[in-house]
């Protein structure tokens, strides 16, 4: 069964609230003092970082091509590139070399040379998801050719297809079978290969089913909080399969309680978070072009493969 059109909304807004309301608490006093300048519209409303900007450009690919062409989604990058998202410096010089006319084989390989393993990739696999909750082997191979583009590092790679599995489980979980923690752990145990993965997967997976509830910076130091995929990608997983049936705030004080890179752990949860419980609980706080977030996320709806 198709998952719902407040399903898609959910999945959206919770990575762009996430994103949002997760970057003005990350970093020390500088980047703070700089997001307090830039993190508003001059109409007072928080604004979403790269986190959200890339996955609107995934999602802007898919709905023009149906799949994507790697030629297509660099060049979009590279189009609404702008530094006040707050990039990571290297994706930065990446994106602003395609911009001034580089081939993003080549721009990729002078800033990464043997592949960034950045969270990057990972991050922005909602629409991904979205697009091909029915087939899974499909949105693997995609979320390959999408992640290629910036993070061709194996790490990334994996984070960002472990990303996409857990919110195609959440999206298509049936309440028939196990939990979704449950169903979301074997996924994971059966796809994930490298060994910064599995250890992190094994105690996140202990601790869920014994209930351990460890405090945030016990969670950090163990599973971590970084901006590699292998420290942030499990993290994010785990944090949101604790929080299915809190309240959103409660998310969001847990990933801020992390710190390290919370607006990207924010956005990997909330995706997760909205996914599973839809947009429903996403009412009440304020977020920049929120009706443009809600309007690609019924085009994603509508148009996606049955």
């Amino acid at each position: 069964m198709k998952p719902s059109r407040e399903q898609y909304r959910g999945c959206l807004l919770g990575l762009a609230l996430g994103d949002a309301l997760g970057a003005p608490r990350e970093g020390g006093w500088l980047e703070r003092r700089l997001w307090r300048w830039v993190g508003t519209t001059r109409q007072g409303l928080p604004r979403w970082t790269d986190d959200t900007q890339m996955t609107l450009d995934v999602a802007e690919v898919l709905l023009r091509e149906g799949e994507i062409h790697q030629d297509r989604l660099a060049a979009t990058f590279a189009r609404h590139y702008h530094w006040s998202r707050g990039y990571g410096p290297g994706t930065a010089r990446l994106l602003r070399r395609i911009r001034r006319g580089a081939a993003w084989q080549t721009a990729r390989t002078a800033q990464f040379p043997q592949g960034s393993y950045g969270n990057g990739a990972a991050m922005r696999v909602a629409p991904l998801a979205l697009w091909f909750h029915a087939d899974p082997a499909t949105l693997l191979l995609q979320t390959q050719l999408a992640a290629e583009v910036t993070h061709a590092h194996p790490l990334a790679l994996e984070g960002a297809e472990a990303m996409a599995l857990a919110l195609q489980t959440a999206l298509t979980h049936s309440e028939d079978g196990p939990t979704l923690g449950a169903a979301v752990w074997a996924q994971l145990q059966a796809y994930c290969t490298a060994p910064e993965f599995l250890s992190r997967l094994a105690l996140a997976q202990t601790w869920w089913q014994g209930q351990a509830n460890p405090p945030p910076p016990w969670v950090a130091q163990h599973l971590g909080h970084g901006t590699a995929a292998h420290t942030s990608v499990i993290t994010a997983i785990y944090v949101a399969l604790c929080h299915l049936e809190a309240d959103f705030l409660d998310l969001l004080a847990f990933v801020a309680g992390l710190k390290g890179d919370v607006d990207t752990l924010g956005a990997m949860a909330g995706a997760i978070w909205g996914a599973h419980r839809g947009a429903a609980g996403l009412t009440e706080w304020p977020l920049e072009r929120r009706a443009e977030v809600v309007a690609i996320a019924d085009q994603l709806h509508d148009h996606a493969p049955v």
